[in-house]
């Protein structure tokens, strides 16, 4: 069965015993799986027979524009970088991870806020993503479409402490940011969508281990609301697009609703923070499971065999249906033993 095969079961809840299987890695692990196997990076996902996704993106053309001044205050550190969004990222000495410094950290008026150079949706264009995802689609290939966050790109830009605080103090400059980030991915959505993807990429990590970062009735006023207008858009569409949505923590509350705008695949479900099974119970004929293999505990530190008896449960507990897709819950980070992937792998590709 081709990948596009499974996934079509997978969606549909229908049940099989192929299931769809991925996991990413840190730049160190990813360089000793490739020496260890004698492989370049491109070949990881066909090497271990990870769901992979054909990505087809919009073109986005606009003038280069320049950054620098929002750091004008700033000493660069050898490494530093300003990305896409104009956030300035900088090493953080820790693995792969970088820091940000935000250029509207500084922001004192709503005017502030509204002069900065925003991505522009007018400037997306759809290239050949039609005929991209028609090729795929006769390689038995899934199509997606990397829409993007908006929650996260807000504070990135606004500073994250700053972001927080203009919620209650500030709400209107919260409610510009956000609505620009959203005015981008409907756009992408749209293009992705009349292009024929099977599914778009969106998500936003509002929770910490414990419960959402802010209130639920901030979270429905501010972000619920922006990603419903998105996910309407791409479903007027094209009807039958997957939502895919992912965010880290415990998000237990939200997940209903998150059903009720349009959501469909729903990731990464943390064991370590969320009853997966009572998930599974309440709300799994609405949602595909992508994820539940644990980044914090079962990866890094089970043994070979706790893995497959964790894999091996989860297709049985989750699975039953068909609607799941298995994949550890993050990236795997440097302390995962090779073996431990190894094993993950095994116990997935095992028709039960």
């Amino acid at each position: 069965m081709s990948q596009l095969e499974i996934f079509k079961m997978t969606i549909n809840h229908q049940p099989h015993n192929k299931f769809l299987y991925k996991a990413s890695f840190t730049p160190d692990l990813q360089r000793r799986i490739c020496e260890k196997y004698n492989i370049r990076n491109e070949e990881i996902d066909e090497f271990f027979g990870f769901f992979s996704p054909v990505s087809v993106q919009p073109e986005y053309i606009r003038k280069e524009v320049d950054f620098s001044k929002y750091y004008q205050d700033i000493e660069k550190v050898e490494g530093s970088f300003i990305n896409s969004l104009g956030v300035l990222e900088i090493p953080a000495n820790y693995y792969h991870f970088t820091g940000y410094i935000s250029p509207l950290r500084n922001a004192k008026t709503l005017k502030d806020i509204e002069d900065f150079p925003f991505p522009e949706p007018e400037n997306f264009y759809p290239a050949n993503m039609k005929e991209k995802v028609k090729i795929a689609h006769e390689e038995g290939k899934v199509v997606v479409c990397w829409v993007g966050h908006m929650y996260e790109e807000s504070w990135q830009v606004r500073g994250y402490e700053e972001f927080l605080m203009d919620l209650i103090e500030n709400p209107s400059w919260c409610e510009y940011i956000l609505d620009r980030f959203m005015e981008r991915n409907i756009k992408i959505a749209t293009l992705a969508a009349e292009a024929g993807v099977d599914m778009i990429i969106t998500g936003d990590d509002v929770a910490n281990q414990k419960n959402l970062m802010f209130s639920l009735d901030m979270w429905r006023k501010f972000i619920k609301s922006k990603w419903q207008k998105v996910y309407e858009k791409a479903k007027s569409i094209k009807p039958d697009i997957q939502i895919w949505y992912h965010s880290d923590g415990n998000i237990e509350s939200i997940i209903g609703e998150l059903i009720d705008i349009g959501v469909t695949i729903l990731n990464p479900l943390q064991p370590e923070c969320l009853d997966i099974y009572k998930i599974k119970k309440e709300y799994g004929k609405y949602i595909v499971i992508d994820g539940t293999i644990g980044t914090q505990s079962t990866m890094p530190f089970g043994t070979p065999d706790e893995i497959k008896k964790v894999v091996k449960e989860r297709k049985e507990k989750i699975g039953y249906d068909g609607a799941l897709i298995l994949s550890p819950t993050h990236v795997l980070e440097p302390e995962v033993p090779i073996e431990n992937i190894e094993a993950f792998v095994e116990e997935c590709k095992k028709s039960d």
